[in-house]
């Protein structure tokens, strides 16, 4: 998996909730992000420039984030994102930091490969799930989950529960549909020919 660096600066969490909601919204103004690094123990607070999450954020890519938050480094995966619900502005993001001994939650980009049974009989190839949501070990974690579709005929589809990769444990519902091949009208029309 890629490593990206993002730097952030630590800051303090005001006692009462007015203030803290001031000073959150004083950080978006000077073009800040509220950011929260939790997993080691206490929990970090501290701000990033929005230009600085622009690369980790809009991508297709997954990465292992290099945290340097005051020129302390950590290893993080981003965990969750809010977007302004009109401007599409990036308004707080939580990391969680790795350690390396214990499995984490993240979704993997689904790549699909080879030419479908299905597509050269005239179907559709429909991609249903852009990511799948996986379990293990870091290091294990592949950039991407290949999933070959060579096989696949018209009509037919595959099921999470259909996939295996070694070391990852996929944790989508086993009968959710990765991806199929539909039934285009063209097709439909050279099966009831073929039929007569």
């Amino acid at each position: 998996m890629k490593s990206i660096e993002v730097k952030g600066t630590a800051r303090t969490i005001a006692e009462r909730s007015s203030e803290q909601a001031r000073a959150l919204k004083a950080i978006r103004k000077d073009n800040g992000v509220p950011c929260v690094l939790y997993g080691g123990g206490e929990n970090i607070h501290f701000t990033v420039p929005a230009d600085g999450l622009r690369n980790l954020v809009y991508t297709p890519h997954i990465y292992v984030v290099d945290l340097v938050i005051d020129g302390k480094k950590y290893n993080a995966i981003m965990k969750d994102i809010q977007f302004h619900p009109v401007k599409d502005t990036i308004l707080h993001v939580d990391f969680y930091q790795i350690d390396e001994s214990k499995p984490i939650v993240m979704e993997v980009p689904v790549q699909l490969e080879g030419l479908a049974e299905g597509v050269k009989a005239g179907g559709k190839l429909a991609l249903q799930m852009r990511k799948l949501k996986v379990k293990a070990l870091y290091n294990v974690i592949p950039e991407r989950l290949v999933v070959n579709v060579s096989h696949l005929g018209l009509g037919k589809t595959v099921k999470v529960g259909e996939l295996s990769y070694e070391g990852l444990e996929l944790l989508n519902a086993k009968e959710a549909v990765v991806c199929a091949v539909k039934l285009t009208r063209a097709a439909r029309g050279a099966a009831a020919a073929n039929n007569q």
